[in-house]
This record gives C-alpha cells, sequence and structure tokens, in this order.
C-alpha cells in the first residue's frame, strides 16, 4: 500500500503545502538538505521534525530508518505519524498492527487512516466495518475515502453512492469522474430504450459528456475514448478525432480503432490503415477486420484472409463471417459455408442468414430455415424477409406475412411493400397504406406506385382539360406516381405522362410516355404514339405503336392496321388485324375481325 495521499494532507497540518508558484519536485540537494534539518531537529526531541522526517523516508522507501522515527511521534501522540506507521507496516506484512494503528489516528481524526482502515476491512470482507470507517473519511472530505466508500456503496447497489462518486469527482478523482460518466451514460441508454421523449436522455447525456471530460483532462484514456464516442455520434468530428488521438497515443486499442475509421470516413484511409495497424497488433478484432476489408477492397485477397483470421483468432467473429463474404465472392463456396457455419454457431446472425441462403441456393431449403430463423431470432432484418419469401414461395402466406410485418417492424423496406401487398388483398387499406407508406419512402419504386394507386382510386374525378390547356395542380397520388417514375417504374411513369395529358400538359406527357417506352413499357410506346398522332406526326406514331405491338400491344396492332389500311396498303392492314385479333383483348379482337373481313373482302373485290 502507498503512502496515503499527497505530501499536502499526508501530514495533515499544510505546513508543506507548495506555493503556487514553486516546482513541486526538489531538486537532490534540496531533498538532502531538508532531511539533514529535519533529523536535527528530530535528535533535539522535536515531535513534528520525527513525524515529517519518518513520513521522507518511508516515501524514499527506507523502511528501517523511518520506523523509529515514526514510532517515537506516534508515542508522543502525532496522528500522522500513527497513519504512516501503520502504512509502514502494512508494507511490511503485518496487517493487523497496521490497523491497530491506523484505528488509533483514525480516532484521532486522521481522515487518511480512516480510509486506509476502511479499505483494510473490506479486504477482509467486513463491510459494515469497512463502510463505517470509509464513512468518516469521506465525511471529513478525504477524496480517496470518498471514492472508495461509493464503490463499495455501488457493489451493494446502494444509491447512496451517486453522491460519494460525485463529491470524489468533485474533488479531481479522475476515476469517479469517469465512472460517474459511465453511470449517466447507461441511464441515458436505458431511457432511450424506454422510448420515452420526455428530454431525459438528453440531459443524461450531457452529464455524461460532462465528466468524461474532466476525466479525460485527467488523462484517462477510457475516459478520452468515450467522450469522442460522444462527439462523433454528434457530429463534432474533429474534436472527437483529436479524444481519440489522445487516447490511442495513450495505448487504448479501442480508440486507435475508432481513429482509423474517422480517418477513413474522411477519405485517408492510409492514416487509417496506420492505426488500424496498431491497434490490430495490440489485439483488436475490430482494426484487424477493418485492414482486412481494406485490403479486400484493393484485390488483396491474401492479405485481406490474413488479416481476418487474426481478427478471429482475437476472438472477434466476425473475422469467421468476413472469410466467408471472402471465399463466397472468389467462389469458393465450400469454404465460404465452413467459415459461415463457424460464425453462425458462435452467434453471429448475419453469418447465420448467409449460411442459410448459400444453402438455399445448393437446393436445401430444410437446411436453409433454421439458419433463418436462428438469424430472424437473434435480430437479423434480412433474414426475418427471408424467412418470409421461404414461406411465400410455398403457399404458407399467413406465416410468410408474420416474418415480413417482423421485418417491416425493423425498418425493412421490402418487407413492408410486401405486408403492404398482402393487406390490399384482405381489404384493409388503412394498414396497408401505411405499409406502403414506410416502404415508399424507404425508397421502394413499387410501394410508391402502389402508394399512388391505392390514393389515386380514393380521389374525386377531376375535371377534364383539352391538350394544351395546362394545369398546375397535383395531387398527392401524383406526386407519388412521380416519385416512383424518376426512380425508373415503367407503370408509374405511364401514369404521370396521362396525368400530364389530362391536365393539357403536352410536353410533359410526351415526356414521361418517351421514357416509359424506351424503358420497355408497351402501354407508354402506344400513349406515345396516340400523343404523337394527335400532334400530327402520324409516321413516328407508327414507328412505337410497332415497337408496342411486337411487344403484344393489341390496341397497337389495331390502330396499325388502321394505319396502313386508310394508306392503301390492304394487305399489311390485313397482316395487323390479324395480329390484333390474336393480342385481344375481346373488345379489340371484336374490333379487329370487323377490320380484318373489311380488307379481306376488299381485296378479293
Amino acid at each position: 500500500m502507498d503512502v496515503m495521499g499527497e505530501k499536502a494532507t499526508l501530514f495533515e497540518t499544510g505546513r508543506f503545502v507548495q506555493p503556487a508558484d514553486q516546482p513541486a519536485d526538489r531538486d537532490e540537494a534540496g531533498e538532502a538538505v531538508e532531511e539533514a534539518r529535519q533529523r536535527l531537529a528530530a535528535e533535539a526531541g522535536d515531535v513534528e521534525a520525527m513525524s515529517v522526517l519518518g513520513a521522507m523516508l518511508l516515501r524514499r522507501g527506507d523502511l528501517d530508518g523511518a520506523e523509529p522515527q515514526l514510532r517515537a511521534a506516534t508515542a508522543a501522540g502525532d496522528r500522522a505519524a500513527a497513519n504512516n506507521l501503520g502504512v509502514l507496516l502494512h508494507q511490511r506484512g503485518y496487517a493487523e498492527e497496521a490497523a491497530g494503528w491506523w484505528r488509533i489516528a483514525a480516532v484521532a481524526g486522521s481522515a487518511a487512516a480512516a480510509h486506509a482502515l476502511g479499505r483494510h476491512h473490506r479486504e477482509r470482507g467486513d463491510e459494515p466495518a469497512a463502510e463505517y470507517w470509509l464513512r468518516q473519511a469521506a465525511e471529513q472530505g478525504h477524496t480517496l475515502g470518498a471514492y472508495a466508500l461509493a464503490d463499495l456503496l455501488e457493489h451493494r447497489g446502494d444509491t447512496g453512492a451517486e453522491r460519494w462518486m460525485r463529491a470524489a469527482a468533485e474533488r479531481g478523482h479522475r476515476e469517479a469522474a469517469y465512472r460517474l460518466a459511465r453511470a449517466y451514460d447507461r441511464k441515458a441508454l436505458r431511457a432511450q430504450e424506454g422510448g420515452g421523449d420526455n428530454g431525459v436522455a438528453p440531459s443524461l447525456l450531457k452529464a455524461a459528456e460532462q465528466w468524461y471530460r474532466q476525466a479525460a483532462a485527467r488523462g484517462h484514456r477510457r475516459a478520452a475514448l468515450h467522450l469522442g464516442a460522444i462527439l462523433e455520434r454528434r457530429g463534432d468530428l474533429k474534436e472527437a478525432g483529436r479524444w481519440y488521438l489522445t487516447s490511442a497515443k495513450d495505448g487504448e486499442t479501442r480508440a486507435a480503432c475508432a481513429l482509423g475509421f474517422l480517418l477513413r470516413d474522411a477519405g485517408d484511409t492510409e492514416s487509417a490503415a496506420v492505426w488500424w495497424l496498431r491497434a490490430a497488433q495490440e489485439g483488436d478484432g475490430n482494426a484487424a477486420n477493418a485492414l482486412g476489408a481494406l485490403h479486400a477492397e484493393r484485390g488483396e485477397t491474401q492479405t485481406a484472409e490474413r488479416w481476418y483470421r487474426a481478427a478471429m483468432d482475437a476472438g472477434d467473429v466476425n473475422g469467421a463471417y468476413n472469410l466467408g463474404l471472402l471465399c463466397a465472392e472468389q467462389g469458393r463456396t465450400a469454404q465460404a459455408e465452413q467459415w459461415y457455419r463457424r460464425a453462425a454457431y458462435a452467434g453471429h446472425r448475419e453469418a447465420a442468414n448467409a449460411l442459410a441462403i448459400l444453402l438455399l441456393q445448393a437446393g436445401d431449403p430444410a437446411g436453409a430455415e433454421p439458419w433463418f430463423s436462428k438469424a430472424a431470432e437473434a435480430g437479423s432484418v434480412d433474414a426475418a424477409f427471408n424467412l418470409g419469401i421461404l414461406h411465400a414461395g410455398r403457399g404458407e402466406d399467413r406465416l410468410a406475412l408474420r416474418w415480413y410485418e417482423r421485418a417491416a417492424a425493423a425498418g425493412h423496406t421490402e418487407a413492408a411493400l410486401q405486408v403492404g401487398i398482402a393487406r390490399l388483398r384482405e381489404g384493409d387499406e388503412r394498414t396497408a397504406e401505411r405499409h406502403l407508406r414506410c416502404a415508399a419512402g424507404g425508397g421502394s419504386p413499387e410501394a410508391a406506385y402502389r402508394l399512388a394507386t391505392l390514393l389515386d382510386a380514393r380521389r374525386p374525378p377531376a375535371r377534364v382539360h383539352e391538350l394544351g390547356e395546362p394545369s398546375h395542380e397535383k395531387s398527392e397520388c401524383e406526386e407519388w406516381y412521380e416519385r416512383a417514375a424518376s426512380q425508373g417504374h415503367r407503370r408509374a411513369q405511364v401514369r404521370v405522362g396521362m396525368l400530364a395529358a389530362a391536365r393539357g400538359d403536352v410536353v410533359q406527357a410526351a415526356r414521361w410516355y418517351r421514357k416509359a417506352a424506351e424503358g420497355g413499357s408497351r402501354n407508354g410506346a402506344f400513349n406515345l404514339g396516340l400523343l404523337l398522332a394527335r400532334e400530327g406526326s402520324e409516321p413516328e406514331a407508327a414507328l412505337w405503336w410497332t415497337r408496342a405491338a411486337d411487344a403484344g400491344h393489341g390496341r397497337a396492332a389495331l390502330r396499325l392496321a388502321l394505319v396502313h389500311a386508310r394508306q392503301g396498303r390492304l394487305a399489311e392492314g390485313q397482316q395487323w388485324a390479324d395480329r390484333a385479333v390474336s393480342l385481344g383483348p375481346a373488345e379489340v379482337s371484336e374490333r379487329a375481325a370487323r377490320l380484318r373481313d373489311a380488307l379481306r373482302e376488299e381485296l378479293s373485290a
């Protein structure tokens, strides 16, 4: 056990407090002069000098020289000497005798001795006695006593721990500040998980940041790491980087790893690799994985594999998962399955999902299902969605819907779309709309189109506009159609074109029809042809109708038959009429059949 307290508190009189402008460390000559002065005074019978000399020798490690001085001062009633005599005896291994002298000093009012006595009792499992003496020290303002009392109370789950931890932190104890910050951090996390938006979590995080700062400023490397993480989440990347750097230079591997990610995100992969290497060499699996991914991106697969193995050896299960991904990309399916299995058995949910996909692709749905289930139960959103697909493929719609709903609740866009479609089939438009909105907001063009269709069916009929008569009013459904159309959804593009045409906006209608047609939409090609024909460009219209008819559009074939008949090309007209009859629908087939018969009679006349 070290000498209790700093020089200013060890003797509890303040007589050795250094002036603010005087260096704390004396040179050897100064120490020797001071020791000689105190020795002369002690030999002359000065009790205070005996106590001070004993403390000086104890601090230097001269136990044999210190003991007689401290015993003499103690016998004369010096409580600081009694405390330090206890320290000396504790260092010699005489714990019980040391405790006796600490008790004498503590009863005389020594806070340092009360702290030492409290720790002595705690080490022996006597918690009531430990609490009594530590409380004595803490209530006298002893920083270490306050921290030790807080630690004891926290161990017992006593709510009074925070008060004393705060007292120690306010007096400059860096570990107390760190632990106080961690306590606030955990409370903030619980508040966030509780979902209550009452401002509690932000205030707790603010308190955590304050105490992390105090501990970090005093050189606590883990506090600097956590402070950096808070600042990074808040977007203060520059300051976060400074604290990560401080922590990393002090040997905190997690900070070195975090600094690497910060540098990578800033585009400085070379510097990131330096810090990842430093952390990985100290056994940080996350940094080893990051190095593996970096080399994999560069095509350096052997080096990537070496770092993934290092991550795995460091106990990071992501290493096995990443090895599986690497093997899968190289077509080494058997090795990929091996690594996925290793990670999956260790509880890696995404590895379980990847393994299930591999088995499914190999034609083993029975083997894939339990791995999908394991991954989904562990929280893999993709696995829950894949289970939905698996059950839907078997016609087990209720089971499929259950897994789709689970994935959708976790924010899976395609799962929300599938739930929306299923609820539409059941006639539950309200639930369907809610899920379609989620999926559309998540970027699904199909969801945006289906949502627009749902809203479109509800709106009252709009006033009909003549072509060329502009109108700028747009409904919500048209905005969703446009979102889907801008994402390349062909049916949405056709619908946006139709709505633009209905508003009289010929230019916009033509633009969207053309986009849809060029993307392969036969309806888009047909409607573009109609628009061109109305504008007097029938030859170009015929080109688009031909494309639509070749894609199976019956009305386009009928239009071509009429164009050829009007232009006197009866045989071509008859051929397109025949095509329209076969393509349908029924109304078109009936009209095309009459036209074909008329053209046949005309040709045979």
